[in-house]
C-alpha cells in the first residue's frame, strides 16, 4: 500500500514537471494533485511581490501570513470579474459554512416537487455518545418545524438541530454533494452531519494538517455563492429564501462585518469549529456592486485572533476594490 502511494504520489509528480511551463493553470493543477495524494501537505502563502498578480492580491497575501496557521482567501467582484487568491485552492474546514450547500440542495427539492416550504420536519436532537464511538453520532427526532423556519434557524442562527433535520431530509451528505457536483463546484466534501462533526471535532488540527473529511477550497465557496446570487442554480424565489436568511445572520459579529463601513451590506455565513473560523457571503457596496468572499482561518491563538483576521481581510477586499472600481471609472471612455 505504501509502494501504490509513493507511486501515485511520484505520478503526480512527474505530470506536474511536465507541465511546467505551460501556465499557471498547470501550477495549480500540480498542487492540488499533490494535496490529493498525501491528504496533509500544507502550504504557505507565497512570496508576496514575487508572485501576487496585484497590489491588491499582495495586501491580503500579508494580512493572511500563515506563520501562526493557515490562512485561505479567495474573493470575486462580480461586476468586473477580478479575483483574489491566497491558498484559495486549499482545503479547510467548512464547519458551519456547509449550510449554505445544504439549503441549496433542499431548495432544489422543492422546486422539484420534493418538499414545499411548509413542510415539516423534526429537529435532530443529539444524544450523549463518547467522541469517535462510530461513524455516526446518534440522535432523536424532536420538534417539527415547517421548512422555511428550519432554514431561518440554520442559516440565521447556525442552529446545528435544524441543520441536520433538513440534512436528514434530503438524504444526507451525499446528496448535498451530489447537488454540489451537479451544479460545477468541486472540492467540496460533506462527509458527516452536524452531530457527528461537532461530537468529534479536535481531531485533528487544522493549522497543521489538511483534512478533506467536511471541507472544501475558498474558491469553491466562492463558485457556491456567486451561483447562488447570479440566479445559476436555483429559482429568484429559492435564492431569496436563502440570501435573505444570509442578510439576516446573527452569529459573526466580530468577522466579515465588522470593520466595514456603514452603507456596506453583508449576507454571510459563519462556521467555527475546533481552531477555525470562517466566514462566505456576499458583500453589497454603496454603489451597487456586489464582492463574493470565503476567508478561512486556522491558528491564530485565540478565538479573538481569528475573528479578528476575518475582519481586517474583508475591510483590505473592500477597500481594494472600491480602489480598482474608482480607477476603472477614471480612465473610462464615455
Amino acid at each position: 500500500m505504501v509502494v501504490g502511494r509513493i507511486g501515485r504520489w511520484c505520478a503526480a509528480l512527474a505530470l506536474g514537471l511536465t507541465s511546467l511551463g505551460t501556465a499557471q493553470a498547470a501550477d495549480a493543477d500540480f498542487k492540488t494533485s499533490f494535496d490529493a495524494v498525501l491528504g496533509t501537505e500544507v502550504r504557505t502563502p507565497q512570496a508576496y511581490d514575487a508572485v501576487y498578480r496585484t497590489p491588491l492580491e499582495q495586501t491580503v497575501a500579508r494580512i493572511a501570513d500563515g506563520s501562526d496557521g493557515r490562512i485561505g482567501v479567495y474573493a470575486v467582484d462580480l461586476a468586473s470579474g477580478r479575483e483574489v487568491s491566497v491558498l484559495g485552492d486549499q482545503r479547510f474546514p467548512m464547519a458551519s459554512t456547509s449550510k449554505i450547500a445544504i439549503a441549496a440542495t433542499f431548495m432544489e427539492g422543492v422546486e422539484r416537487g420534493r418538499f414545499t416550504l411548509t413542510s415539516e420536519f423534526p429537529m435532530m436532537v443529539p444524544v450523549a455518545s463518547k467522541r469517535f464511538s462510530g461513524s455516526k453520532a446518534p440522535v432523536v427526532a424532536g420538534k417539527y418545524f415547517k421548512a422555511v423556519d428550519l432554514i431561518e434557524m440554520m442559516i440565521t442562527r447556525s442552529n446545528n438541530q435544524a441543520t441536520d433535520g433538513l440534512l436528514a431530509a434530503v438524504g444526507g451528505p451525499a446528496a448535498v454533494n451530489d447537488w454540489a457536483r451537479r451544479n460545477g463546484i468541486g472540492e467540496f466534501n460533506l462527509t458527516r452531519d452536524i452531530a457527528t462533526l461537532v461530537r468529534d471535532d479536535g481531531e485533528i488540527d487544522p493549522a497543521a494538517r489538511v483534512d478533506i473529511r467536511d471541507s472544501a477550497t475558498p474558491e469553491a465557496m466562492v463558485r457556491l455563492l456567486t451561483g447562488l446570487y447570479q440566479g445559476k442554480f436555483l429559482s429568484d424565489s429559492s435564492r431569496r429564501v436563502i440570501l435573505g436568511a444570509m442578510g439576516r445572520c446573527r452569529t459573526g459579529t466580530h468577522r466579515m462585518r465588522a470593520m466595514l463601513p456603514e452603507g456596506a451590506r453583508v449576507a454571510h455565513k459563519t462556521g467555527t469549529l475546533n481552531n477555525t473560523a470562517s466566514d462566505i457571503g456576499i458583500i453589497n457596496t454603496p454603489d451597487g456592486r456586489a464582492i463574493a468572499v470565503a476567508i478561512y482561518v486556522t491558528g491564530q491563538g485565540s478565538h479573538a485572533a481569528r475573528d479578528a483576521k476575518i475582519a481586517s481581510i474583508a475591510r483590505a477586499l473592500y477597500d481594494g476594490y472600491a480602489a480598482q472600481s474608482a480607477r476603472a471609472y477614471a480612465s473610462a471612455s464615455y
